[in-house]
């Protein structure tokens, strides 16, 4: 089974779950009400899957890893695309943040990449479970192995802006993700986030080919050049990281 990160699975029991810490109380609880944990960009671990447990609230949020052989189920977000899965929502009718998926699905198709909800829209709409509410933000997730023309993602841009509910937009390039935002307005560098942490980019696209690495450490910055990346093999400058 191949799983990229953004994908929801759902998992065996929570004693399947492997940490080098305790694992809190409320991972507990949350987990025998909703059993499923999302894919988290992190390095692979003796074969086994980077996840993240969403709590109640933002700030309940705990890693972990997962055996494959622990799940049993994968939803990935563009599955929730193409089976509609707003349209039979029972939260439709009271929560007007569904209604603009539909026309995301619209504007998306003239768009040659694939797209999905994430955040707490996709986790509702994967499981069933009661995640979404008013104030909530529209989590996108653009799977981009091709490079998007500045002009496109402006287009975009100008798209969301119509809607009353904010859209945090993430390009997914082979190498990792970059906010459509600051993609679209960046001149220079930008912040792609990798499997080793936060890295500033002149091309999310290029990898090693035309980018000079520089991680961003504690808040320092540590540069790598690119033969220094190529030779210590480092996921921002080499291979896919989904």
């Amino acid at each position: 089974m191949e799983v990229k990160v953004h994908d929801l699975l759902k998992v065996k029991s929570v004693r399947c779950l492997v940490s080098d810490i305790p694992i809190p109380d409320w991972v507990h609880n949350t987990l025998e009400r909703a059993n499923w944990v999302v894919v988290r960009r992190d390095v692979v671990k003796d074969g086994m899957v980077p996840v993240g447990i969403r709590g109640s609230t933002r700030s309940l949020r705990f890693p972990a890893y997962l055996p494959m052989d622990a799940i049993v189920e994968k939803v990935e977000p563009e599955l929730l695309v193409s089976q509609l899965r707003w349209k039979t929502s029972p939260l439709r009718s009271k929560m007007k943040v569904l209604e603009i998926l539909d026309e995301l699905t619209a504007f998306y198709s003239s768009f040659a990449f694939s797209w999905g909800p994430t955040g707490s829209i996709g986790f509702e709409l994967a499981t069933g479970f009661p995640a979404v509410h008013e104030a909530s933000d529209i989590d996108i997730v653009l799977r981009a192995p091709k490079p998007l023309e500045k002009e496109s993602a402006q287009a975009l841009i100008n798209f969301h802006e119509q809607f009353p509910v904010r859209l945090d937009v993430q390009l997914e390039t082979p190498f990792g993700a970059v906010s459509l935002v600051e993609y679209t307005r960046a001149s220079g560098s930008i912040l792609l986030r990798t499997s080793l942490g936060p890295c500033l980019v002149h091309n999310p696209w290029e990898g090693g080919e035309g980018n000079d690495c520089c991680f961003l450490i504690s808040g320092s910055r540590l540069s790598i050049s690119r033969h220094a990346a190529e030779s210590a093999r480092t996921p921002c400058c080499r291979g896919n990281h989904g």
